[in-house]
């Protein structure tokens, strides 16, 4: 089945950082693609915004140079589940490298809930992948335990194997058309209907069973409780807000203010008719309980977690 991408803009570029939303993200894809603009002022790679509607560019944001690209899917995803948190939007990460396989070598995919505060970005879509289709970042749970099976895997009965989150994931666009991986997600999904508990992360790491890059968890760096502490010490450059929790909307006490404060200030100046962030709420110093928690969390694992920090001796150190 094919999948087309079409935009107002050429691509200008060999390689390209993607988003892909629905209306209701674009304002926090946007939010990260700012970011990533304001730390590669020359940059050389696009920035495409991608949905499977027509999403319209925001003028007050015109000097970003943003593609925004509408995603023919053919129906490829409409019997694929979505809920509260999944729209359409979430599998296109497994069209992208396909429906822009005549503009870009390389697509750098990412989700719409980062926060971006460092890094080459154009380095990172250059290097060598071992022949790979995908390089990613372990998904957190097995930041400690690497050998920690997935439940959804150990649900279908499949091994323990390296596993990551898709939240931000680059790829070789010719690698990932050669080794058929769409096409084997689909099939993975089709083999296994009961145990999709992450559906499209498992889709993709089923695709490729293993087989993939790993890379330095600074370009995904999920945000948990048992986390937050250590990405200040790791310094991070891609913060990524995994789960129900997003800086624009809670208010507990459990994310730093200073990212609803960025969220709120981008909000009202470039989006004064969507939601808009309301105010701190619980300073998370006065959140103890969860604080605690926390401290005993990080203390517990820092030699587990310095042993997993340790295997990437700088950001653009890949695993393959």
């Amino acid at each position: 089945m094919a999948i087309t991408a079409s935009s107002d803009i050429a691509a200008l570029h060999s390689k390209a950082v993607v988003f892909a939303c629905d209306d209701v993200y674009a304002p926090y894809a946007l939010y990260a693609a700012d970011g990533i603009v304001r730390l590669n002022p020359d940059r050389d790679f696009d920035i495409c915004v991608c949905s499977t509607e027509t999403l319209a560019p925001v003028r007050s944001l015109d000097a970003l140079g943003v593609r925004f690209c509408r995603i023919d899917t053919g129906g490829a995803f409409a019997a694929m589940g979505t809920d509260g948190r999944r729209s359409e939007a979430t599998y296109l990460r497994l069209a992208l490298p396909g429906a822009f396989g005549d503009d870009y070598r390389r697509v750098l995919y990412l989700d719409s809930d980062v926060h971006v505060q460092g890094g080459d970005f154009s380095a990172l879509m250059d290097v060598p992948l071992g022949g790979h289709a995908i390089a990613a970042v372990r998904d957190n749970f097995q930041w400690r335990t690497p050998g920690r099976r997935v439940d959804s895997f150990a649900a279908m009965g499949l091994p323990a194997m390296p596993y990551f989150n898709a939240g931000v994931m680059l790829a070789d666009v010719e690698a990932f058309a050669a080794q058929r991986v769409r096409e084997k997600a689909f099939e993975f999904a089709g083999a296994h209907p009961d145990g999709m508990l992450h559906m499209d992360q498992d889709m993709l790491n089923g695709a490729v069973m293993g087989g993939w890059a790993e890379l330095s968890p600074v370009w995904n760096w999920q945000y948990t409780w048992a986390s937050r502490m250590f990405e200040a010490m790791a310094d991070a450059n891609v913060v990524h807000f995994i789960g129900p929790k997003k800086p624009w909307k809670h208010d507990g006490g459990e994310i730093p203010l200073r990212f609803r404060r960025a969220y709120r200030g981008f909000l009202a100046e470039h989006f004064p008719d969507a939601p808009q962030v309301g105010p701190d709420g619980v300073p998370p110093m006065e959140n103890a309980a969860f604080l605690r928690r926390s401290l005993v969390k990080h203390l517990v694992s820092a030699g587990r977690m310095s042993a997993y920090l340790a295997r990437f001796p700088d950001e653009l150190t890949v695993i393959a």
